[in-house]
Protein backbone atom coordinates (compact mmCIF):
# COMPACT_ATOMS: atom_id res chain seq x y z
CA UNK A 1 0.00 0.00 0.00
CA UNK A 2 1.44 3.60 -0.66
CA UNK A 3 0.28 6.77 1.44
CA UNK A 4 -0.59 10.54 0.07
CA UNK A 5 -2.23 11.10 -2.98
CA UNK A 6 -2.32 9.17 -6.18
CA UNK A 7 -0.55 10.26 -9.20
CA UNK A 8 -3.49 11.12 -11.53
CA UNK A 9 -1.38 9.17 -14.13
CA UNK A 10 -2.05 5.85 -12.32
CA UNK A 11 -4.26 3.15 -13.28
CA UNK A 12 -7.06 3.27 -10.51
CA UNK A 13 -7.96 -0.32 -9.29
CA UNK A 14 -11.61 -1.81 -10.38
CA UNK A 15 -10.45 0.28 -14.11
CA UNK A 16 -11.35 -2.31 -17.38
CA UNK A 17 -8.08 -4.40 -17.40
CA UNK A 18 -8.15 -5.18 -20.85
CA UNK A 19 -5.53 -3.81 -23.38
CA UNK A 20 -6.42 -0.85 -25.72
CA UNK A 21 -5.50 -0.71 -29.07
CA UNK A 22 -2.78 1.48 -28.91
CA UNK A 23 -1.11 -1.26 -27.15
CA UNK A 24 -2.12 -4.00 -29.26
CA UNK A 25 -0.60 -1.36 -32.75
CA UNK A 26 2.51 -1.18 -30.41
CA UNK A 27 3.13 -4.99 -30.25
CA UNK A 28 3.29 -5.14 -33.91
CA UNK A 29 6.15 -3.24 -34.13
CA UNK A 30 7.43 -6.47 -32.29
CA UNK A 31 6.74 -8.84 -35.56
CA UNK A 32 9.29 -6.44 -37.23
CA UNK A 33 11.47 -6.76 -34.56
CA UNK A 34 11.79 -10.49 -33.76
CA UNK A 35 11.68 -11.00 -37.79
CA UNK A 36 15.00 -9.12 -38.54
CA UNK A 37 16.53 -11.12 -35.13
CA UNK A 38 15.60 -14.39 -36.63
CA UNK A 39 16.93 -13.38 -40.54
CA UNK A 40 20.06 -12.41 -38.18
CA UNK A 41 20.57 -15.96 -36.49
CA UNK A 42 19.92 -17.93 -39.51
CA UNK A 43 22.93 -16.08 -41.47
CA UNK A 44 24.93 -16.33 -38.73
CA UNK A 45 24.33 -19.58 -37.25
CA UNK A 46 27.17 -19.95 -35.06
CA UNK A 47 28.32 -19.45 -31.29
CA UNK A 48 29.01 -15.82 -32.00
CA UNK A 49 26.07 -15.22 -34.17
CA UNK A 50 23.59 -17.09 -31.53
CA UNK A 51 24.86 -15.06 -28.60
CA UNK A 52 24.49 -12.04 -30.92
CA UNK A 53 20.84 -12.71 -30.93
CA UNK A 54 20.33 -13.40 -27.80
CA UNK A 55 21.33 -10.00 -26.48
CA UNK A 56 19.15 -8.18 -29.08
CA UNK A 57 16.33 -10.05 -28.37
CA UNK A 58 16.89 -9.80 -24.36
CA UNK A 59 17.11 -5.71 -25.02
CA UNK A 60 14.20 -5.85 -27.39
CA UNK A 61 12.04 -7.93 -24.72
CA UNK A 62 13.31 -5.05 -21.79
CA UNK A 63 11.92 -2.56 -23.80
CA UNK A 64 8.47 -4.56 -24.04
CA UNK A 65 8.53 -5.44 -21.02
CA UNK A 66 8.61 -1.87 -19.38
CA UNK A 67 6.16 -0.49 -21.99
CA UNK A 68 3.85 -3.34 -20.66
CA UNK A 69 4.80 -2.81 -17.43
CA UNK A 70 4.23 0.80 -17.78
CA UNK A 71 0.63 0.65 -19.44
CA UNK A 72 -0.03 -1.95 -16.34
CA UNK A 73 0.28 0.25 -13.43
CA UNK A 74 -0.60 3.75 -15.07
CA UNK A 75 -4.00 5.15 -17.17
CA UNK A 76 -3.25 4.22 -20.88
CA UNK A 77 -5.93 6.51 -21.75
CA UNK A 78 -4.35 9.51 -21.19
CA UNK A 79 -2.93 11.62 -23.53
CA UNK A 80 0.69 12.15 -21.88
CA UNK A 81 0.60 8.10 -21.87
CA UNK A 82 -0.28 7.49 -24.99
CA UNK A 83 2.07 9.91 -26.19
CA UNK A 84 4.93 7.83 -24.21
CA UNK A 85 3.69 4.67 -25.96
CA UNK A 86 3.98 6.15 -29.10
CA UNK A 87 7.42 7.71 -28.79
CA UNK A 88 8.84 4.34 -27.61
CA UNK A 89 6.82 2.38 -30.29
CA UNK A 90 8.90 5.00 -32.58
CA UNK A 91 12.49 4.12 -30.18
CA UNK A 92 11.53 0.09 -31.21
CA UNK A 93 11.22 0.67 -34.78
CA UNK A 94 14.26 2.36 -34.88
CA UNK A 95 16.12 -0.42 -32.68
CA UNK A 96 14.65 -3.09 -35.35
CA UNK A 97 16.07 -1.16 -37.99
CA UNK A 98 19.61 -1.41 -36.71
CA UNK A 99 19.48 -5.36 -35.75
CA UNK A 100 21.22 -6.54 -38.78
CA UNK A 101 23.84 -3.80 -38.30
CA UNK A 102 24.00 -3.52 -34.11
CA UNK A 103 27.24 -5.31 -33.93
CA UNK A 104 28.39 -3.33 -36.66
CA UNK A 105 28.14 0.30 -37.96
CA UNK A 106 24.92 0.97 -36.62
CA UNK A 107 26.16 -0.23 -32.93
CA UNK A 108 25.52 3.71 -32.23
CA UNK A 109 21.82 3.67 -33.44
CA UNK A 110 20.42 0.41 -32.10
CA UNK A 111 22.22 2.11 -28.69
CA UNK A 112 20.73 5.44 -28.86
CA UNK A 113 17.14 4.33 -29.79
CA UNK A 114 17.81 2.00 -26.60
CA UNK A 115 18.84 5.28 -24.47
CA UNK A 116 16.11 7.30 -25.63
CA UNK A 117 13.08 5.16 -24.83
CA UNK A 118 14.39 4.57 -21.06
CA UNK A 119 14.65 8.36 -21.03
CA UNK A 120 11.42 9.61 -22.53
CA UNK A 121 9.65 7.09 -19.98
CA UNK A 122 11.56 8.10 -17.21
CA UNK A 123 10.95 11.60 -18.07
CA UNK A 124 7.33 10.80 -18.42
CA UNK A 125 6.97 8.86 -14.82
CA UNK A 126 9.12 10.79 -12.67
CA UNK A 127 7.99 14.12 -12.95
CA UNK A 128 4.13 12.73 -13.19
CA UNK A 129 4.36 10.76 -9.91
CA UNK A 130 5.85 13.19 -7.64
CA UNK A 131 2.61 13.87 -5.73
CA UNK A 132 3.57 10.31 -4.12
CA UNK A 133 6.89 10.00 -3.64
CA UNK A 134 6.33 5.96 -2.81
CA UNK A 135 5.23 5.56 -6.11
CA UNK A 136 7.82 8.09 -7.85
CA UNK A 137 10.33 5.82 -6.02
CA UNK A 138 9.24 2.90 -8.03
CA UNK A 139 10.41 5.33 -11.39
CA UNK A 140 13.16 6.58 -10.13
CA UNK A 141 15.32 3.08 -9.30
CA UNK A 142 14.23 1.86 -12.61
CA UNK A 143 16.20 5.12 -13.69
CA UNK A 144 18.89 4.81 -11.51
CA UNK A 145 19.75 1.26 -12.80
CA UNK A 146 19.43 2.82 -16.25
CA UNK A 147 22.45 5.01 -15.41
CA UNK A 148 24.12 2.18 -14.45
CA UNK A 149 24.05 0.23 -17.02
CA UNK A 150 24.34 3.40 -19.40
CA UNK A 151 28.17 2.95 -19.35
CA UNK A 152 28.59 -0.40 -20.40
CA UNK A 153 25.91 0.18 -23.46
CA UNK A 154 27.61 3.14 -24.85
CA UNK A 155 31.24 1.69 -23.70
CA UNK A 156 29.91 -1.20 -26.34
CA UNK A 157 29.70 1.51 -29.26
CA UNK A 158 33.37 2.37 -29.83
CA UNK A 159 34.81 -1.21 -30.03
CA UNK A 160 33.68 -4.25 -32.16
CA UNK A 161 33.67 -7.78 -31.92
CA UNK A 162 33.44 -10.12 -28.96
CA UNK A 163 34.63 -6.93 -26.92
CA UNK A 164 30.97 -5.00 -27.91
CA UNK A 165 29.25 -8.87 -27.13
CA UNK A 166 30.93 -8.92 -23.86
CA UNK A 167 29.85 -4.84 -22.65
CA UNK A 168 26.31 -5.15 -23.99
CA UNK A 169 25.81 -9.08 -22.63
CA UNK A 170 26.67 -7.67 -19.29
CA UNK A 171 24.71 -4.81 -19.26
CA UNK A 172 21.39 -6.60 -20.66
CA UNK A 173 22.11 -8.98 -17.96
CA UNK A 174 22.01 -6.36 -15.31
CA UNK A 175 18.94 -4.70 -16.96
CA UNK A 176 16.77 -7.93 -16.59
CA UNK A 177 18.42 -8.99 -12.99
CA UNK A 178 18.17 -5.95 -11.77
CA UNK A 179 14.37 -5.75 -12.35
CA UNK A 180 14.61 -9.35 -10.86
CA UNK A 181 15.45 -8.17 -7.45
CA UNK A 182 13.37 -4.84 -7.27
CA UNK A 183 15.91 -2.25 -8.28
CA UNK A 184 17.55 -1.66 -5.15
CA UNK A 185 18.81 1.87 -4.84
CA UNK A 186 20.77 3.43 -1.93
CA UNK A 187 18.10 5.19 0.68
CA UNK A 188 15.52 4.37 -1.52
CA UNK A 189 15.96 0.80 -0.77
CA UNK A 190 14.35 -1.79 -3.25
CA UNK A 191 11.00 -2.26 -5.11
CA UNK A 192 8.94 -5.39 -3.37
CA UNK A 193 7.53 -7.18 -6.57
CA UNK A 194 5.20 -9.46 -4.49
CA UNK A 195 3.39 -6.40 -3.24
CA UNK A 196 0.02 -5.13 -5.18
CA UNK A 197 2.43 -3.31 -7.78
CA UNK A 198 0.54 -4.78 -10.84
CA UNK A 199 -3.15 -4.73 -11.76
CA UNK A 200 -3.19 -8.33 -12.63
CA UNK A 201 -5.60 -9.12 -16.15
CA UNK A 202 -4.47 -6.72 -18.27
CA UNK A 203 -0.81 -7.94 -17.72
CA UNK A 204 -2.05 -11.36 -18.32
CA UNK A 205 -3.21 -10.30 -21.45
CA UNK A 206 -0.32 -8.50 -22.53
CA UNK A 207 1.72 -11.58 -22.06
CA UNK A 208 -0.52 -13.87 -24.18
CA UNK A 209 -0.62 -10.86 -27.35
CA UNK A 210 3.31 -11.00 -27.28
CA UNK A 211 3.24 -15.04 -27.59
CA UNK A 212 0.99 -14.27 -30.31
CA UNK A 213 3.25 -12.06 -31.71
CA UNK A 214 6.17 -14.70 -31.59
CA UNK A 215 3.96 -16.94 -33.51
CA UNK A 216 3.21 -14.36 -36.16
CA UNK A 217 6.58 -13.87 -36.61
CA UNK A 218 6.71 -17.50 -37.28
CA UNK A 219 3.47 -17.40 -39.91
CA UNK A 220 5.85 -14.87 -41.50
CA UNK A 221 8.36 -16.78 -41.77
CA UNK A 222 5.97 -19.46 -43.74
CA UNK A 223 5.17 -16.27 -45.98
CA UNK A 224 8.26 -15.29 -47.01
CA UNK A 225 9.35 -18.86 -47.96
CA UNK A 226 6.22 -19.05 -50.28
CA UNK A 227 6.77 -16.11 -52.29
CA UNK A 228 10.22 -17.36 -52.99
CA UNK A 229 10.74 -18.17 -56.45
CA UNK A 230 10.71 -21.83 -58.12
CA UNK A 231 9.08 -23.28 -55.39
CA UNK A 232 8.42 -27.38 -55.83
CA UNK A 233 7.11 -29.73 -53.37
CA UNK A 234 9.71 -30.15 -50.92
CA UNK A 235 9.68 -26.13 -50.32
CA UNK A 236 5.44 -26.68 -49.85
CA UNK A 237 6.13 -29.62 -48.15
CA UNK A 238 8.48 -27.60 -45.53
CA UNK A 239 5.91 -24.74 -45.37
CA UNK A 240 3.44 -26.99 -44.38
CA UNK A 241 5.16 -28.28 -41.11
CA UNK A 242 6.02 -24.69 -40.66
CA UNK A 243 2.88 -23.72 -40.04
CA UNK A 244 1.24 -27.18 -38.40
CA UNK A 245 4.21 -26.25 -36.02
CA UNK A 246 2.83 -22.62 -35.45
CA UNK A 247 -0.28 -24.20 -35.18
CA UNK A 248 0.37 -26.81 -32.33
CA UNK A 249 2.51 -24.01 -30.58
CA UNK A 250 -0.59 -22.22 -30.32
CA UNK A 251 -2.64 -24.99 -29.00
CA UNK A 252 0.21 -26.22 -26.51
CA UNK A 253 0.13 -22.84 -25.41
CA UNK A 254 -3.63 -21.46 -25.33
CA UNK A 255 -5.54 -24.43 -24.22
CA UNK A 256 -2.88 -24.98 -21.19
CA UNK A 257 -3.79 -21.34 -20.13
CA UNK A 258 -7.57 -22.05 -20.67
CA UNK A 259 -7.26 -25.15 -18.49
CA UNK A 260 -5.15 -23.27 -15.73
CA UNK A 261 -7.53 -20.60 -15.44
CA UNK A 262 -10.42 -22.30 -15.22
CA UNK A 263 -8.67 -24.46 -12.53
CA UNK A 264 -7.35 -21.99 -10.42
CA UNK A 265 -10.32 -19.38 -10.95
CA UNK A 266 -7.11 -16.67 -11.40
CA UNK A 267 -7.58 -13.83 -13.36
CA UNK A 268 -4.46 -12.73 -13.31
CA UNK A 269 -1.75 -15.38 -14.56
CA UNK A 270 0.02 -15.91 -11.61
CA UNK A 271 -0.26 -15.02 -7.64
CA UNK A 272 3.50 -14.63 -6.73
CA UNK A 273 5.54 -11.50 -7.82
CA UNK A 274 3.00 -10.97 -11.21
CA UNK A 275 4.82 -9.70 -13.78
CA UNK A 276 8.20 -10.12 -13.32
CA UNK A 277 8.18 -14.12 -13.03
CA UNK A 278 5.07 -14.27 -16.00
CA UNK A 279 7.75 -12.13 -17.89
CA UNK A 280 10.78 -14.49 -17.60
CA UNK A 281 8.60 -17.77 -18.51
CA UNK A 282 7.52 -15.66 -21.52
CA UNK A 283 11.08 -14.57 -22.77
CA UNK A 284 11.69 -18.28 -22.50
CA UNK A 285 8.70 -19.28 -24.24
CA UNK A 286 9.00 -16.69 -27.07
CA UNK A 287 12.91 -17.49 -27.87
CA UNK A 288 11.74 -21.13 -28.02
CA UNK A 289 9.16 -20.23 -30.73
CA UNK A 290 11.84 -17.46 -32.50
CA UNK A 291 14.47 -20.47 -32.92
CA UNK A 292 12.28 -22.87 -34.32
CA UNK A 293 11.30 -20.29 -36.68
CA UNK A 294 15.00 -19.85 -37.36
CA UNK A 295 15.19 -23.28 -37.85
CA UNK A 296 12.30 -23.63 -40.07
CA UNK A 297 12.99 -20.72 -42.26
CA UNK A 298 16.33 -22.58 -43.00
CA UNK A 299 14.72 -26.16 -43.76
CA UNK A 300 12.31 -24.42 -46.01
CA UNK A 301 15.00 -22.57 -48.47
CA UNK A 302 17.03 -26.04 -48.46
CA UNK A 303 14.46 -28.67 -47.92
CA UNK A 304 16.44 -31.72 -49.19
CA UNK A 305 19.97 -33.04 -48.30
CA UNK A 306 22.17 -33.38 -45.29
CA UNK A 307 20.88 -31.37 -42.46
CA UNK A 308 23.52 -29.71 -40.31
CA UNK A 309 23.71 -30.15 -36.95
CA UNK A 310 22.98 -26.44 -36.42
CA UNK A 311 19.49 -26.48 -37.99
CA UNK A 312 18.70 -29.04 -35.78
CA UNK A 313 20.15 -27.70 -32.64
CA UNK A 314 17.97 -24.44 -32.98
CA UNK A 315 14.88 -26.70 -34.07
CA UNK A 316 15.28 -28.95 -30.87
CA UNK A 317 16.53 -26.19 -28.61
CA UNK A 318 14.04 -23.81 -29.22
CA UNK A 319 11.86 -26.94 -29.02
CA UNK A 320 12.84 -27.41 -25.09
CA UNK A 321 13.02 -23.78 -24.64
CA UNK A 322 9.35 -23.69 -25.17
CA UNK A 323 8.45 -26.49 -23.32
CA UNK A 324 10.78 -25.45 -20.42
CA UNK A 325 9.37 -22.65 -20.25
CA UNK A 326 5.62 -23.26 -20.44
CA UNK A 327 6.33 -25.60 -17.75
CA UNK A 328 7.95 -22.66 -15.48
CA UNK A 329 4.63 -20.91 -16.39
CA UNK A 330 2.66 -23.84 -15.00
CA UNK A 331 4.90 -23.87 -11.86
CA UNK A 332 4.31 -20.48 -11.36
CA UNK A 333 0.09 -20.07 -11.75
CA UNK A 334 -0.17 -24.00 -10.04
CA UNK A 335 2.74 -23.77 -6.97
CA UNK A 336 3.45 -27.09 -8.74
CA UNK A 337 5.66 -27.97 -11.41
CA UNK A 338 3.75 -30.27 -14.12
CA UNK A 339 6.24 -32.65 -15.45
CA UNK A 340 3.44 -34.31 -17.93
CA UNK A 341 3.39 -30.58 -19.20
CA UNK A 342 6.92 -31.75 -21.39
CA UNK A 343 6.00 -35.10 -21.94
Amino acid sequence: MTSGPLPRILRRRGEPGYPTFLELFFDVTYIFMLSRIAAGLAGDLTARGTAQATILLLAAWWVWVLTAWLTDLFNPQLPIIQATVLLVMFGTLVMAIAVPQAFGEYGWLFVAAYFGIHVVRDAVLIPGTRVNRSIQARSVRVFFWFILTAAPWAAGVFVTGWPRLALWGFAVVVDLGSARIGWPVPRLGRTELDSQIFTGSHLSERHRQIFLIALGELILTVGVGLGATDLGPPEYAACAVAFSTGILLLRLYYHRVRQLLARSGLMTMERVQPGASTSYTHLMMVAGVLLISTGLSLVIDQPLGHTPAAWAAVILGGSALFLLGSSLFDAVVTGQVLWSRAL
